[in-house]
């Protein structure tokens, strides 16, 4: 199975974008990221149905299956899952503080790479500790 990187992003007007990294004029645009990801998905399917003699570019992965690999900035994902993962868990996990993580989902500032290392990284202990998780 192929894996495809899209990135998932918040644009200026409130909506969201989903598009391809390798092709980014392939992209998607919604009101929140799953119905941007669905437009992505669509997109895709129309490329699929015309076919690689009427389209102006077909990734040869469209023929196989696939599965996206999710990019976000920090202030996107942080603003999505805020519902979920406040940003006290998030600081604590990440061993930042808690109104710095307000300040990177709130547009006020942008973390520096390290920063978004330790977030990337206390998500994704988080995913995994679930992930094994049993009841």
């Amino acid at each position: 199975m192929n894996q495809v990187d899209i990135t998932i992003c918040l644009a200026s007007d409130g909506t969201y974008n989903a598009y391809c990294n390798d092709y980014p004029a392939l992209f998607g645009i919604g009101n929140t990221a799953p119905a941007a990801k669905k437009s992505l998905e669509e997109t895709l399917q129309l490329v699929k149905e015309d076919g690689k003699e009427k389209a102006a570019f077909y990734p040869s992965w469209l023929d196989d299956d696939y599965t996206f690999i999710v990019h976000w900035d920090v202030q996107t994902m942080l603003e999505f899952y805020s519902g979920i993962i406040t940003p006290t868990a998030i600081g604590k996990l990440a061993g930042i503080h808690p109104k710095q993580i307000w300040s990177y989902m709130h547009g006020l500032s942008k973390p520096r790479r390290a920063q978004i290392i330790k977030i990337e990284n206390a998500v994704h202990r988080l995913g995994h500790e679930l992930i094994n998780t049993a009841f």
